[in-house]
């Protein structure tokens, strides 16, 4: 870590270029215990039987929640820039209908 002038210290994040391309994920399918969540992010192809996790992550119930607000204020942000993002499918459910999933980019 690099100290800055008021006493604290900035964290310094390194990018590997094989991660900076990201993985596509169209579904994802989220565990817990008490200690961890686990979240797995899927890739369904139209047409194919079966999906593949193309990512894992695990994390604390602390930091799970920090990810839920941090997207929450993210969402909020992206719809006052671009508008309501419309839910396809059930209005009940976070899982899109799997039978009549359609991929979109």
């Amino acid at each position: 870590m690099e100290q800055k002038g008021n006493g604290q210290q900035q964290l310094q994040i390194e990018l590997k270029e094989e991660t900076a391309q990201g993985v596509y994920s169209n579904l994802a399918m989220i565990t817990h215990s008490s200690s961890e969540f686990v979240m797995d992010f899927i890739s369904i192809l139209p047409g194919m039987a079966k999906a593949q996790v193309r990512s894992r992550v695990i994390m604390s119930p602390e930091h799970a929640k920090r990810l839920l607000m941090a997207l929450q204020d993210n969402v909020s942000k992206y719809e006052k820039s671009f508008g309501t993002i419309e839910m396809k499918g059930r209005k009940d459910t976070y899982m899109p209908p799997i039978s009549d999933f359609h991929g979109e980019a």
